[in-house]
């Protein structure tokens, strides 16, 4: 499955990286930067635990400026590919209307999963989907935390380093795709037997898309919905046999709050953070996974000795 995108536009982005060695630290890092935030009239936009939101509202109240970021999800984070795509819908909204913002989030230990690599996945995905959006984000870590990747993955994603106030250059920064080389994206947790499961080839693609929407129609989705869904599937169903080795299999789950479906082929995945950046309107190809990810309410890729995976979650 061939899922790249080899634009690189001028990022517009900064992105730094601060470390604390207590709750004190933290704040005394974190308050200044949603002040001068605010002081230059740029929104807030901030992704931090319970009890620094709290220390936040204390000092600034409830502002019209003052927003929340999509948070992580479930017990390991949920797929940092998917959080960064939310993120990076809500700050290119945020910022179409005010031109640019100040960006605040914070490591919570209680995401870092088996071995804290959701925080390197979501810190190299938002440097793909932000790059393009004029953000000032800086994320904050504990000196020491639980998992050494987690420290690990911070200093390799962030291009500064925030020291005394002030930002300075990070010799250990790599580029995104560099970093995920090391620590691939994770799989997500196994789901048991699917309800169903179709091998298909190009020339199967309508059978496939019959079949998701008998599926979803059948279970109550509404036509436009069924519709959005029915074409995120065929986009990465196109994409995997066209990429792939001409044929590849499709498994399907209903679950409690909509369906899974999970596509794999044996393909070589090259990009590993595909469809977080737009393209480009002259480019022809390359659209998608990026399609797919509007559509879907999560959509994960990863590698493994078989070849790719990509599942996507699509609520009613």
């Amino acid at each position: 499955m061939k899922v790249e995108n080899t634009r690189e536009p001028q990022p517009r982005m900064t992105h730094a990286v601060g470390l604390h060695s207590s709750r004190d630290n933290l704040l005394a890092q974190l308050l200044p930067l949603v002040t001068a935030g605010l002081e230059r009239g740029e929104p807030v936009a901030v992704a931090v635990q319970p009890s620094t939101m709290e220390a936040v509202y204390d000092m600034f109240g409830s502002l019209p400026g003052l927003m929340q970021l999509a948070p992580p999800e479930g017990s390991d984070g949920g797929s940092g590919q998917t959080l960064a795509a939310r993120r990076a819908r809500q700050l290119r909204e945020l910022t179409a209307a005010s031109g640019s913002a100040t960006v605040v989030t914070e490591h919570w230990n209680r995401f870092d999963g088996l071995d804290g690599s959701f925080w390197t996945e979501l810190d190299a995905a938002m440097n793909v989907a932000l790059s393009d959006l004029p953000v000032h984000i800086t994320c904050f870590f504990p000196e020491m935390p639980l998992h050494l990747e987690v420290l690990a993955g911070a200093r390799r994603n962030h291009p500064l380093l925030l020291v005394d106030g002030e930002q300075r250059h990070n010799p250990w920064y790599r580029r995104p795709r560099d970093v995920l080389a090391e620590v691939p994206a994770p799989s997500p947790v196994l789901l048991g037997p699917p309800d169903s499961r179709m091998v298909f080839g190009a020339w199967q693609l309508n059978e496939v898309r019959d079949a998701v929407e008998h599926a979803l129609l059948a279970a109550g989705y509404g036509r436009d919905r069924a519709e959005d869904v029915v074409l995120a599937v065929n986009e990465v169903t196109t994409n995997a046999v066209e990429h792939g080795a001409g044929e590849a299999q499709i498994s399907v789950w209903a679950a409690s709050d909509g369906f899974v479906f999970e596509v794999q082929d044996n393909g070589a995945l090259r990009d590993p953070l595909p469809g977080l950046r737009a393209p480009h309107p002259s480019e022809p190809r390359g659209r998608g996974i990026w399609i797919a990810r509007q559509l879907c309410d999560s959509l994960h890729v990863w590698p493994d000795r078989g070849g790719t995976h990509v599942r996507m979650r699509a609520a009613p």
